[in-house]
C-alpha cells in the first residue's frame, strides 16, 4: 500500500474506535480481514498512526479545532510524525485511494502550535473531566506528567531467576533484539519503543522467552512485586492474581520456597496462569479457584504477605492502551473506587499479626490510590503504613540510580507513585501496610 491509502485506512480505523467504540486491536484486525491486500507492514503502519492519534487526541483536536477521525490523523501526521501539510498534500496528489484534499482550515491546524495558555487537558493529553484530578495529584507538573503518559512505551522483560541470571538472559535477548539492562532494577531488561511506522518484533517469540528465562512485564509492575519483600519460606496470598504476571515475580523472589496462593474473584482470568507457571519452573504456587469463602477460608489470619493488584481504571497504562483513556467515564471511576474499598477490606482479614498488605494499582489518580489507603487506615486502627523504600532497599535488586530515583517518588503513607515522567515506567501506585503484632 502507498501512504495515501494507509492514511485513509487509519482514518477508517479511528472511526471504528471512536464512533463505534471498538478496541484498537479489534478494529485493526477487522479492517485487515476486510482488506486482505494489506500486508503486515501496512497494518503495523496504520496501527501506529491510529495509536499515536489516540495518544495525542486532546492536543491535536485542540490545534485542529476538530476531534473527528480525519482531523486527528492529519494533525498527528503533522505534529507527531513531522509530516506537514505540503508533504501530506504531495502524498495525496494523484492517488485514487487518498482521502479528500486538505482544506485551508486543516492546513492551519497542521501548522499551529500548542501554547502555554492552552487548557490543561490539551497540554496533558487527558479527558477534560480529569484535569482537576491531575492537578491534585501532580500540581504544577500535571501537564508534563500527562504528556509523558502519551508517549510510546518500551517493552520491559523480567529476568526469571529461577531459570537464568542477568548476564545469561541479557545475552540471549540481545541475540535477537536490541535490548539493554534496566537502569533501575538489576533483574530487568529494556527494549526501546519501536518506530510507530514499523512492525515491532514480538518479545514473546524469542527463544529466551520460550525457555522461561524472561517474562514480559513492565518495570513498574516488577517494582511493585519487589515492594512485597516476599523472602524465602513465607506464606503469601496474591489476592487478585489475574493472569499471574506478579505471581510469577513473587515466586521468583521467594526462590520457589514457602507457599504462594493465587486467587482471583474472576476465575476466568486465572486460565492463563497454568502454562506460565510451567514455563517459568514455578513449584510453590497453589492456584485456588471458586468463591472467596470456599477457596480462601482456611487462610484467614495466616498470611505473612497479602498482595493486592487492585481493580482500577488502568490510567497508568495509557501509553500502551490509549483508546481506554477516552472511554473512561466518571461513573466507571466511582465503580472502581467502591471495588477498591471492598478488596482492601476483604484482603485485610488474611494478614496475620505482624504481617503486611501491599496495595497496588496501575493508576495515577489520587482517588484510587492515596485516598483509598487513607480511608482504609481510618477504618482499621490495627494497620499502619510503612515506607515502601524499606522493602525495595532490602530486596538488593535496585541499582544505585534506581534507589535514588525511587526514593524521590515517595509520598504520603510512604507510598510510591511511579509514572512515565518520573521513572520511565507505566503509572503504578504501591503502598505497604503492616498489621499490628
Amino acid at each position: 500500500m502507498r501512504d495515501a491509502g494507509r492514511i485513509a485506512a487509519a482514518i477508517e480505523v479511528l472511526d471504528m474506535v471512536l464512533n463505534r467504540h471498538q478496541p484498537v486491536k479489534e478494529a485493526v484486525r477487522d479492517w485487515g480481514k476486510a482488506n486482505r491486500y494489506a500486508g503486515s507492514g501496512d497494518r503495523a503502519w496504520i496501527s501506529g498512526l491510529v495509536l499515536d492519534s489516540l495518544r495525542r487526541k486532546a492536543s491535536v483536536s485542540h490545534l485542529m479545532g476538530d476531534d473527528a477521525p480525519r482531523a486527528l490523523a492529519l494533525g498527528t501526521l503533522a505534529h507527531e510524525w513531522e509530516t506537514g501539510p505540503d508533504a501530506v498534500a504531495a502524498i495525496f496528489e494523484g492517488d485514487e485511494h487518498a482521502p479528500e484534499p486538505l482544506t485551508d482550515a486543516e492546513r492551519a491546524g497542521m501548522t499551529s502550535a500548542l501554547t502555554e495558555d492552552a487548557p490543561l487537558h490539551a497540554r496533558a493529553e487527558i479527558p477534560d473531566w480529569l484535569a482537576a484530578s491531575f492537578e491534585r495529584g501532580f500540581g504544577a507538573d500535571a501537564a508534563a506528567e500527562g504528556a509523558a503518559m502519551a508517549s510510546r512505551a518500551p517493552v520491559d522483560l523480567r529476568i526469571n531467576t529461577l531459570k537464568s541470571d542477568p548476564e545469561k538472559a541479557l545475552a540471549a535477548v540481545r541475540a535477537k533484539l536490541n535490548a539493554d539492562p534496566s537502569a533501575l532494577v538489576t533483574t530487568a531488561i529494556r527494549i526501546a519503543a519501536a518506530d510507530p511506522r514499523a512492525k515491532a518484533p514480538p518479545a514473546d517469540a524469542i527463544p529466551a522467552y520460550g525457555k522461561g528465562w524472561v517474562e514480559v512485564q513492565d518495570l513498574g509492575s516488577q517494582i511493585a512485586a519487589l515492594a512485597a519483600a516476599p523472602s524465602q519460606g513465607l506464606q503469601v496470598l496474591d489476592f487478585c492474581a489475574g493472569a499471574g504476571g506478579k505471581t510469577l515475580a513473587l515466586s521468583a523472589l521467594m526462590n520457589n520456597t514457602g507457599q504462594l496462593y493465587a486467587w482471583d474473584y474472576d476465575w476466568r482470568r486465572l486460565r492463563a496462569i497454568w502454562p506460565r507457571l510451567e514455563r517459568a519452573g514455578v513449584r510453590n504456587v497453589q492456584v485456588r479457584t471458586g468463591k472467596e469463602a470456599e477457596a480462601l477460608g482456611d487462610l484467614a489470619g495466616k498470611m505473612d504477605v497479602v498482595f493486592i493488584d487492585a481493580p482500577c481504571t488502568g490510567s497508568g497504562t495509557w501509553r500502551r492502551r490509549p483508546d481506554t483513556k477516552w472511554r473512561l467515564k466518571d461513573k466507571a471511576l466511582a465503580t472502581r473506587i467502591t471495588q477498591q474499598d471492598e478488596v482492601l477490606a476483604k484482603a485485610a482479614k488474611y494478614v496475620k499479626p505482624g504481617g503486611r498488605m501491599v496495595y497496588v494499582t496501575c493508576s495515577v489518580l489520587p482517588e484510587e490510590n492515596g485516598d483509598r489507603v487513607s480511608a482504609f487506615l481510618a477504618a482499621n486502627a490495627g494497620f499502619r503504613a510503612v515506607p515502601v523504600m524499606d522493602a525495595l532497599n532490602a530486596s538488593a535488586q535496585l541499582t544505585e540510580d534506581g534507589a535514588l530515583l525511587l526514593a524521590a517518588c515517595e509520598g504520603e503513607h510512604g507510598a510510591l507513585q511511579l509514572t512515565p515522567a518520573r521513572t520511565g515506567t507505566d503509572g503504578f501506585y504501591v503502598c505497604v501496610m503492616e498489621r499490628a503484632a
